[in-house]
């Protein structure tokens, strides 16, 4: 009797720790709430629901891996339970284990074909996919169970944003608004879509709109800061900015565009400053280094500019323009491998990037690789036509190869953008000079001894004639 009566109370503390949890739950008190469910389970590890409801707290602090692992094991005592499986293909689409998440709403379908949450939920593994037909197809399929569902408006919304589809977006989160008018994010979500599809009135509506529910929601503080830097709000993005770090005094994005304002406003050395504190709060935020190796090479510090470079290329960045700021700026310090580097990798996000190609032709160039280097400026060309910095410098290596025709045909459609443009009229001089030179000696070979002493005084003529016309 003894025994059985240590048993029992041991059991009814795990069931009072398990109740304790929940309610720790709803406070939102997410590491206490762990803690009694790891205690409850430590007395009775077969009970699924408890798993489950650890899972579910995992999943509120980000933990999905962990959470997959006590979603797992609560299959295992309990394997038909079609909202164990839903949360577990929930967090397998999250942790981007798309072939798992689907297989396991498959499984639920299977199980009962009018569960509507495995096809609404189905929606965002397939947009996260790129596959965004069947997106589509599992939203209609959702629809025909349960119509007014504000999750599945708020998904296909997402793979319609994905998409660049704003307007449609917009329709479908104004819907969810309309029949969930508290479900996260929402107002954000509009005010990104119509900040997308360049409506800045609408879309200001609604970060404020969000903001009233949310006051110290620093993602959404921050995109409204940018929102207020792209229209030019300098004071107001400001504010938003030094918000952000009101709440949180460690968030580096915050620090970083301060910095950007800063240094778009010539405060050089405070912007300096900034983007160091940038760093020292996460030293894997993109931008800082790039800025700082900018900031030393005009201080005329290239072995500062050359680390700070290197550092910002570990962190692999993946935007085409920066890549190409970057090999340039590689290629004023002399450093040729990163230059290429850089170039070659923004060619391979963006095809059609003129720039990368003008300036893969300058490092050619400055390799002595002449053919290669008018390859790349007539690629660059053959996207902008009107890439003046291109028609100069390919000018310029013909001159080199003594291709002067092609020099002069490249100057005289560089003469029509560019204006008055002094280095093209310089390098048009350059041309010039050059076929001058070449007729004269052409004459010169062909013409008889007598006439030689004659050609000889008329080319300075020549020369000084050329100069005037060009």
């Amino acid at each position: 009797m003894l025994f059985e009566g240590m048993e029992y109370g041991s059991y009814g503390k795990a069931e009072r720790k398990a109740r304790r949890a929940f309610e720790l739950y709803e406070d939102g008190k997410m590491s206490q709430a762990l803690d009694e469910l790891e205690t409850a389970l430590e007395i009775n590890p077969s009970n699924s629901a408890w798993h489950f409801n650890k899972a579910l707290t995992l999943d509120a602090v980000g933990r999905f891996d962990d959470a997959i692992e006590e979603y797992e094991i609560a299959l295992q005592l309990n394997p038909n339970d079609l909202e164990i499986l839903n949360s577990l293909a929930v967090d397998y689409t999250r942790s981007g284990l798309y072939d798992l998440a689907i297989e396991t709403f498959e499984q639920i379908e299977q199980f009962d074909p009018t569960f509507e949450p495995c096809y609404c939920n189905r929606i965002i593994t397939y947009a996260e996919m790129g596959r965004h037909e069947l997106a589509e197809q599992m939203f209609y399929l959702a629809q025909q169970i349960k119509p007014d569902c504000a999750l599945c408006y708020y998904n296909i919304g997402n793979s319609l944003f994905a998409r660049g589809e704003y307007k449609k977006a917009i329709g479908c989160w104004l819907r969810t608004a309309e029949l969930e008018p508290s479900h996260p994010q929402i107002s954000y979500r509009i005010a990104q879509a119509y900040w997308s599809d360049g409506d800045s009135v609408r879309s200001r509506e609604h970060f404020l709109a969000e903001l009233r529910v949310s006051p110290g929601d620093v993602d959404v503080i921050l995109d409204f800061g940018l929102f207020l830097l792209e229209r030019g709000d300098i004071e107001s993005a400001k504010e938003k900015f030094g918000r952000i770090l009101e709440i949180e005094p460690d968030f580096a994005a915050a620090l970083f565009y301060l910095g950007e304002i800063a240094f778009n406003s010539g405060a050089f050395e405070r912007a300096a400053e900034l983007f160091n504190l940038a760093l020292e709060r996460d030293g894997t935020l993109t931008g800082p280094c790039y800025r700082l190796a900018q900031c030393a090479l005009m201080a005329g510090e290239d072995a500062k500019a050359r680390a700070y470079l290197v550092s910002e290329l570990k962190l692999a960045v993946e935007d085409a323009e920066a890549l190409v700021s970057m090999g340039s700026m590689f290629l004023i310090i002399g450093e040729m491998d990163y230059a290429v580097h850089c170039l070659l990798k923004a060619v391979d996000i963006d095809s059609a990037n003129a720039n990368a190609y003008y300036e893969l032709g300058l490092a050619s160039a400055i390799k002595g690789e002449l053919e290669d280097s008018v390859e790349f400026f007539t690629h660059a060309l053959d996207i902008n036509n009107e890439h003046v910095e291109a028609m100069r410098d390919s000018a310029l290596v013909y001159l080199a190869m003594g291709r002067l025709a092609e020099a002069a045909e490249r100057i005289k459609k560089a003469r029509l953008p560019a204006g008055g443009d002094s280095q093209i009229r310089a390098v048009g001089r350059r041309v010039c000079l050059a076929r001058a030179r070449e007729r004269i000696w052409e004459f010169f070979g062909r013409l008889c001894p007598r006439f030689v002493s004659y050609l000889v005084s008329r080319i300075l003529y020549l020369v000084s004639r050329c100069r005037h016309h060009c």
